[in-house]
Order: structure tokens, then C-alpha cells, then sequence
């Protein structure tokens, strides 16, 4: 994990328009080797696609939600024969897009509004692999756009659930645990929904989904695997390490801390 990750989550916005100039060879070149070394799930990586999102894109343009601009993409892959690829995917995926934020470049996640065929297209995609998502990196609009100014009210911190909400029972944890929930709260999700729900027991943070039924294209477990990068970084950056354990539905996963973090 980069160390600039944590840093990446409290300024990270999404932004929908882009300016057409490339980003400089050596940003690119650094998104690729990400995308090659941070494979934490066997079923899920990213590919970095250096074609304009404007190719791939969906809808009419200057409708709602399209992105437009950018000179290339992120593409989000999953193995789709896995019960967990959603929140592999979501954690991965949010890793390149912090990474993208941390070199001065903007993303935006986008899950319905784009051609999965014309994406595919451009990859080289495994045995029940599948494009679950996309995210266009450039150079953002220096005028956002409507979009841009709708998403940004849907997704202001003023709309963020505070922690008791988030946690069950209202219990809100001390310390470094709270500071990684904190972390998990500044998690980006379709139509800000923010469907996860935490439950601490001691030496375990347990991540599950809430009781919505609307998907927005995006799962709600792919939502909860980018809180769940999240939460790791908030937990490490407070010396709190340990590893994810998956679970059946509704929970998503299990974060285990170490012997060492109790040492």
C-alpha cells in the first residue's frame, strides 16, 4: 500500500469532465505499474487504457452523469465465477483511484453509463472475467461542469452519515479504530448511499452491508470493498494492522487485527 493513499481520501472528489491533454508519460507509466503490482485478490485487477473515455462512454451527450474528456481510463476487472469479486473489485479499484489522486489527476467511479463491449474490446480479459466498472483520469475541467457541481452536492461531506449511524448499536470504537471508520465514512459510493455498516468486537471490525434495495449499477458489496481499503488505511496509519476475512451475505468481510498491534 502507498503511503500517500490516506492522504489521497480527504481530498478526493469526483469529477465527470475533463480537459483532452494527456497526463505526462511518467503519471501514466506509474498508474500501469500500480495496476500490474497491487493485485491483493485473485479476482480482481485494473488495466489502465490509454484511449479517450469519450470512445467507451454511454448516453447523449450532456446528459446526466456522462463523463467526457479524458484521454484515458481505468478499467475495474472481476472474475465473475467468484462469490466475493464485487468487494475485490470495489478495494482494488479504489486503491488505483487514490493512486490517481495522489498524482495530481482526477477519476470518477463509473458504473452503468458506459459500453462494456467497447471496453472489453480494448483488453485482454480471462475465463469469466468481466469489465465491472470504469474511471476516466485526466486533467479535470478548470469550470466543473453541472455534473460535476449536481455530484459534488449529492456526495458533500454535510450529507455523509455520522459514525453512530454507521456502526451498530451506535457504538462508536476509540482511538485508532475510530480513525479508520472515519476513514471508511470519506468512502465514495453510487448516489452517495453508503451502504456499509460496521460492528467492532474486540479484535475484529466486522463490514456489512445495510437493508437497501437500490443497486444503481453498482452492487452494494463492490461499495463496501472501497470502504473496506478505507478502513485498512485508517487502521495501519494508527498502527492497527491485521488481514480481511470474507463472509456470507449480508456481511461482506471481517477485518482481523494482528497479535502485533496489541504488543
Amino acid at each position: 500500500m502507498n503511503s500517500s493513499w490516506l492522504d489521497a481520501v480527504a481530498v478526493r472528489v469526483s469529477r465527470r469532465s475533463f480537459e483532452p491533454e494527456a497526463p505526462r508519460g511518467e503519471l501514466l507509466d506509474r498508474l500501469e505499474r500500480v495496476c500490474r503490482d497491487f493485485r491483493p485478490f485473485p479476482e480482481a485487477r485494473a488495466a489502465l487504457v490509454r484511449d479517450p473515455v469519450d470512445k467507451v462512454a454511454a448516453g447523449i451527450i450532456g446528459s446526466y452523469g456522462r463523463v467526457s474528456g479524458a484521454p484515458c481510463y481505468l478499467a475495474f476487472i472481476g472474475r465473475m465465477d467468484s462469490a466475493r469479486v464485487q468487494e475485490c473489485a470495489g478495494y482494488t479499484g479504489e486503491a488505483l483511484i487514490l493512486e490517481a489522486t495522489s498524482l495530481g489527476l482526477a477519476t470518477c467511479w463509473v458504473g452503468g453509463l458506459f459500453k462494456p463491449a467497447a471496453v472489453s474490446s480494448r483488453l485482454g480479459l480471462g475465463e469469466n472475467e468481466k469489465v465491472i466498472c470504469i474511471s476516466p483520469v485526466g486533467y479535470p475541467k478548470a469550470k466543473p461542469s453541472l455534473t460535476d457541481r449536481t455530484f459534488k452536492v449529492i456526495a458533500g461531506s454535510a450529507r455523509r452519515k455520522p459514525l453512530e449511524e454507521l456502526m451498530e448499536g451506535g457504538r462508536v470504537p476509540e482511538g485508532g479504530m475510530k480513525a479508520a471508520v472515519e476513514a471508511a465514512r470519506l468512502s465514495p459510493s453510487a448516489n452517495n448511499r453508503q451502504p456499509w455498516r460496521f460492528r467492532a468486537d474486540g479484535r475484529t471490525v466486522t463490514v456489512f452491508t445495510d437493508n437497501g434495495k437500490r443497486e444503481w449499477k453498482l452492487s452494494r458489496r463492490l461499495d463496501c470493498g472501497i470502504a473496506m481499503l478505507h478502513f485498512e488505511l485508517g487502521a495501519r496509519a494508527a498502527g492497527l494492522a491485521g488481514e480481511w476475512e470474507f463472509l456470507e451475505a449480508p456481511k461482506v468481510a471481517r477485518y482481523v487485527l494482528s497479535a502485533t498491534s496489541f504488543s
